[in-house]
């Protein structure tokens, strides 16, 4: 079941769901509103993984620790507030999200989870804001990793706080037993 955005406040108001820090929330009937009718926009973090140049790799899926592979084959960069990040057309970066999330595992419930959407207005440009992985289970503890990609022909500036993405959330059905993941707690693009 996908919360409406007056539960999501519920939930929000009863702890069930954690955002911090929480976006401005002046009502939630105007249009300034991170709030939609069934989401909450997020915004933009203040930096950027960018793939090192020339990195002769294959990475083998057996092998698992993608966190630690990513910090070795990426750069970490700030994105500057007055002139931005410049995505060329074709390009691939990892960001994250502003705000961290949490959604703790209810006794009894209730439990929430989440899945992270691009914008509708930045998608029409050629902006994709993650590929295949969406979901934020219940129990995460972290920032949300981007995987923004430029399928566009022109290129996109991006600045820190900007509302980027969405996220839809969504209750859990039945008893959850928690799993540990490896980017648990995590406040970097790569997964640390």
């Amino acid at each position: 079941m996908i919360l409406s955005n007056s539960e999501i406040l519920k939930a929000f108001n009863k702890g069930h769901i954690i955002i911090d820090p929480l976006p401005d929330i002046p009502s939630l009937d105007k249009s300034d509103s991170a709030f939609n009718t069934t989401s909450l926009d997020l915004r933009l973090g203040d930096s950027l993984s960018i793939p090192k140049k020339d990195q002769p790799f294959a990475y083998d899926l057996r092998k698992g620790g993608i966190a630690s592979f990513l910090q070795k084959t990426h750069e970490t960069c700030r994105i500057d507030n007055n002139g931005g990040y410049t995505l060329e057309p074709g390009k691939f970066v990892l960001s994250r999200t502003m705000e961290k999330v949490h959604f703790p595992i209810i006794q009894g419930g209730p439990s929430y989870g989440a899945r992270v959407e691009g914008r509708s207005s930045y998608a029409r440009i050629g902006l994709l804001v993650h590929f295949t992985a969406p979901t934020i289970h219940a129990g995460f503890n972290g920032t949300i990793t981007l995987e923004l990609m430029n399928f566009g022909n022109n290129s996109i500036i991006f600045y820190p706080g900007i509302y980027i993405c969405q996220l839809i959330f969504e209750k859990v059905c039945g008893e959850i037993v928690f799993t540990q993941s490896q980017f648990q707690g995590q406040t970097t693009p790569e997964g640390k």
